[in-house]
């Protein structure tokens, strides 16, 4: 008689389960490798670049540009409020920058479902999955971005909320994930000898490897009870997914990490690409507390009424400016059921678009995350646009003449009306022998609180009551 074979499952759920966490890690040390190399590459040329916005299009396409070389909108936005807190950027250029930076980040997800290229069906599904968190931030920005240099409907409530909590310090939070990571990575860094080429390509190589048995194990993992899980928790209600979106990302500090991971399970048939759309609209939240968090200390570190507290104010600004253009960008186009098609929409077209020939699928991230803002950048760096957002009140109290220089004391109540001991009249007074040709004299700004006898002293032609 046969043994039963429920005893082999469990064994075989833990094995599974046990593979999943080391693919997991893979996956994670390979964006981590990913990031790293542009990093290597291109942080540098990443800094000059958020240093030389001319203009809010300039500062727009900059973002993308940035966040695309460096593959984290975390590390721009941080980067981004730090040069703000430094003075080497103001807030008309950095609010651009972080708008860009929210389109940037996205590459990631696109560059995530090119590992199913391969398979056609599932990298139809893959590609709608990544490119519908791209949809959702471009139609963002083609509606806040004109609204905001028009009205300042995101640097308004931004500089409010500034004011409200522009005396809290921040702390240095650390992500379990990069904990894990992060020391893997900086061993095979180190092998590479920080060659940024090589780097990519072990990482590339790493991705492709884990997302091929991450989608294995998830199917045999999830399509059974745990996808059942999936679709009555996480992401049967969207607001249950946008809260899961924040809180997750937050965690992990990266919505890089957080949106591409939906990929494989949108490619593997588990979840659609509706169901994880709020999801990654709850990944945009998240992603912006790591620069809220990172302002917030630098606005703490600053005496009050010195210059470091004045940019640091600014680059909290900044932060929740961020904040507020993902908040009102999901108020537009989750809740209403015709807006919320619209990106999905394109992304299921670009998926089908990309799957009748794989070269539109790498041309749309060439041509989306660097040659048209590099055009962008050049076409329009000589325009000269008026854009001046709302700067917090606390700011403007810290940079005024009046902040900044002590108060001249009240001149003396008998400086203008006695004589010194020598007979002489007080500077300024005119002399006695020829009062009646003398004009008054000009009053300095310290003069004006004088007493009324020194006014009727210094002018002959006063009467007296």
């Amino acid at each position: 008689m046969e043994p039963p074979p429920a005893p082999t499952r469990p064994r075989r759920t833990i094995v599974q389960a046990s593979g999943l966490l080391l693919v997991l890690v893979l996956f994670f040390t390979s964006l981590e490798l990913m990031g790293s190399s542009f990093q290597l590459m291109g942080r540098g040329v990443a800094e000059q670049l958020l240093r030389t916005t001319s203009n809010p299009f300039v500062g727009l396409f900059i973002g993308i540009l940035a966040t695309s070389l460096v593959q984290s909108s975390s590390t721009v936005t941080t980067l981004t409020v730090s040069i703000v807190a430094a003075g080497g950027l103001t807030i008309s250029g950095a609010i651009p920058i972080v708008m860009g930076a929210n389109i940037g980040t996205s590459v990631t997800n696109t560059v995530v479902s090119l590992g199913a290229v391969t398979r056609k069906e599932e990298f139809r599904r893959a590609m709608g999955a990544a490119t519908v968190h791209d949809f959702f931030n471009f139609l963002a920005v083609v509606v806040f971005f004109p609204l905001e240099l028009l009205f300042q409907v995101i640097s308004r409530p931004s500089a409010y909320l500034t004011d409200a909590l522009a005396d809290v310090g921040g702390t240095q939070l650390l992500s379990p994930i990069e904990q894990i990571t992060e020391p893997i990575a900086h061993v095979v860094i180190g092998w590479t000898g920080e060659n940024g080429v090589v780097v990519l390509g072990v990482g590339l190589a790493l991705l492709f490897v884990s997302l091929r048995f991450l989608v294995q194990l998830l199917k045999a993992l999830v399509l059974g009870r745990f996808e059942q899980v999936l679709h009555t928790t996480v992401f049967r209600h969207a607001g249950i997914s946008l809260v899961v979106g924040i809180v997750l990302t937050f965690l992990v500090q990266s919505s890089s990490i957080t949106t591409s991971l939906t990929v494989p399970l949108v490619g593997a048939g588990i979840l659609t690409v509706a169901q994880i759309y709020p999801f990654v609209l709850g990944a945009n939240i998240g992603t912006t507390m790591t620069a809220i968090v990172a302002a917030l200390a630098l606005a703490g570190s600053g005496a009050p009424g010195t210059t470091e507290a004045a940019l640091g104010i600014a680059a909290v600004k900044v932060a929740f400016a961020h904040l507020f253009f993902n908040v009102f960008g999901i108020l537009v186009f989750l809740p209403l059921h015709r807006l919320r098609r619209v990106p999905i929409r394109l992304a299921h077209a670009v998926g089908a678009l990309t799957v009748r020939s794989r070269a539109y699928a790498f041309a749309y991230v060439l041509a989306v995350f660097f040659l048209l803002p590099l055009l962008t950048i050049v076409a329009t760096r000589n325009l000269d646009v008026n854009y001046e957002p709302s700067v917090p009140e606390r700011l403007e109290r810290s940079l005024s003449p009046a902040a900044t220089e002590p108060p001249s004391p009240p001149p003396s109540r008998d400086s203008s009306s006695t004589r010194s001991s020598t007979g002489e009249p007080p500077v300024g007074e005119p002399s006695t022998g020829d009062s009646s040709a003398a004009e008054p004299p000009v009053p300095k700004p310290s003069d004006e609180a004088g007493s009324e006898s020194g006014r009727l002293e210094t002018d002959p032609d006063a009467s007296i009551p």
